[in-house]
């Protein structure tokens, strides 16, 4: 019998979404309000799920949710280096 393998679910700081942590990418910050994105999704520090589409990682931008989640300030380098993955998915 073969034991099926759990695949961890998070959820989407946007849509709300809960999808499959593959399908996310994270955006941690540290306690010295370091903001970077998280490939490995191990990161030290605060994390926050977006899925990855141009559209929800705009509107991420537009309403500072990431802002509000992390309890820092996201440059707008942060939501490029997003945009730019998007733009590879």
């Amino acid at each position: 019998m073969k034991k099926i393998k759990k695949v961890p679910m998070r959820t989407c700081v946007v849509t709300k979404e809960v999808l499959p942590k593959k399908e996310l990418v994270r955006v941690t910050a540290t306690k010295d309000g370091v903001v970077s994105v998280d490939l490995t999704g191990k990161a030290q520090g605060r994390g926050a799920y977006l899925k990855l589409d141009k559209q929800v990682i705009l509107k991420a931008q537009k309403n500072k949710i990431l802002n509000r989640k992390l309890e820092v300030e996201v440059s707008d380098e942060i939501y490029e280096t997003l945009l730019g993955l998007a733009d590879e998915a």
